[in-house]
């Protein structure tokens, strides 16, 4: 069921590549009707925004009234509420230490140059089904820590229904403006008819389309691939361990990569003999097969350089280093979402309540890009103040530059600025 590449072939890395590369080459899947769906809204806003809702989702109220949003809340059980609550707490914690703090330099000649760190104004959350942690990693950054004025909600109805469970962590989070859509139209609504200035939220390939669309009119924090997860693992690591970790991540989605490294052989043995069993354990093992059957990759290593190459090379979302002597690896590690270091630190965990952000680089855009912080909610401005005495000492410096580059209007600007001798 699961591909095999060993490492005891000198060219293992080129293979991996070509492994990687045939799954990050994009879906099959046909998207362009997206396109004239985001042209469509763009233009006629809140008329072509229900049309697509009706066709797609039969759906034909986008915005739920309080009432219906504080009933959808009644509804949900204290113990869903009590583990948001929970999740809230320690997302908060963890994600205010991240809050960067104004720099300010001043210097001989009373020149004052500043970067400040200011709130966008409005931004947009696409959650997109019955996923309350997405709305805590999203909302909690933005309107919490950040402190983004205006944050627009938009998940869609699940059976003309709103969700109860995404609807209290919108409250919780001071989410006050929710617009009940999903898919393509969802993006297009917050960028044209809620006019935001970012938008932020996973989605599947239509969502990812949208987003490409709407750049550049608003931003966006990335465009999310299926979720990913790598596990090294050795001789005494626990196998059912390693089996919950690659049958859960592979439950995602088909498209989800999954991929063991390790060192033993007889590890693998008995990893295939015992998956198929594991597999039946759980609801949606139909996808987690084919995920598994598409995506699923066991690399047998023979030394620590061999697991660390791979490793970079696949720059996965999540890394279990479920082994003793991960202080050997983790050093030289460089291309990865996070990490969770020792057998008891499950990535599943990480997805809800631990604190860390589970809005991850996928695709390998882990080599230039980082998971979902706060900083993605700021923009940063630079401040310049001169001084009379530092227009004349800097002035000078900037003009022979000026000069040099041939741009003698800059040169002129910064001359009319300096006191005559």
């Amino acid at each position: 069921m699961i591909k095999i590449l060993d490492c005891k072939n000198s060219n293992y890395l080129s293979r991996l590549k070509l492994i990687l590369e045939k799954r990050r080459s994009g879906s099959k899947t046909n998207t362009d009707i997206v396109t004239k769906i985001v042209k469509d809204i763009k233009k006629n806003k809140q008329k072509a925004l229900l049309k697509y809702e009706k066709k797609f989702s039969k759906n034909n109220k986008v915005k739920p009234t309080k009432k219906e949003i504080n009933r959808s809340i009644k509804s949900l059980d204290p113990k869903i509420k009590n583990a948001i609550d929970f999740a809230y707490s320690r997302i908060l914690k963890f994600h205010s230490l991240q809050k960067s703090k104004n720099i300010k330099y001043v210097d001989k000649q009373n020149n004052i140059i500043e970067y400040k760190f200011i709130p966008i104004q409005s931004v947009g959350i696409y959650v997109p089904s019955n996923l309350p942690s997405t709305l805590l990693m999203n909302a909690i950054l933005a309107k919490k820590i950040a402190g983004v004025k205006r944050v627009v909600l938009a998940n869609p109805r699940l059976n003309g229904k709103l969700d109860p469970a995404v609807m209290y962590a919108a409250k919780k989070c001071g989410i006050s403006e929710i617009i009940s859509v999903g898919g393509s139209q969802a993006i297009a609504s917050l960028a044209y008819i809620q006019k935001v200035n970012k938008i932020v939220g996973p989605g599947n390939n239509y969502v990812a389309r949208a987003k490409k669309e709407v750049f550049g009119d608003v931003g966006i924090e990335g465009i999310a691939g299926p979720s990913e997860i790598t596990v090294v693992a050795d001789k005494n690591t626990n196998l059912k361990e390693v089996l919950t970790s690659l049958v859960g991540q592979a439950e995602h989605d088909i498209n989800s990569q999954c991929i063991l490294i390790v060192n033993n052989q007889d590890f693998i043995k008995s990893l295939k003999k015992a998956l198929s069993n594991e597999l039946n354990k759980i609801p949606r093992k139909d996808i987690a097969k084919k995920s598994l059957l598409k995506n699923g990759l066991i690399i047998r290593a023979y030394n620590n350089k061999q697991i660390i190459d791979s490793i970079n090379e696949i720059a996965p979302e999540h890394l279990e280093l479920n082994l003793k002597n991960y202080k050997k690896l983790i050093s030289k590690i460089n291309n990865v979402g996070s990490i969770c270091i020792g057998k008891y630190s499950a990535m599943a965990i990480t997805d809800y309540n631990v604190g860390t952000n589970h809005v991850l680089p996928t695709l390998g855009s882990a080599k230039f890009s980082s998971g979902l912080n706060v900083g993605e909610f700021y923009k940063k401005i630079s401040y310049i103040k001169l001084s009379k005495k530092g227009i004349e000492v800097i002035g000078k410096k900037a003009i022979t530059l000026a000069e040099y580059e041939g741009l003698i209007g800059h040169a002129q600007s910064i001359k009319s600025r300096i006191r005559r001798s």
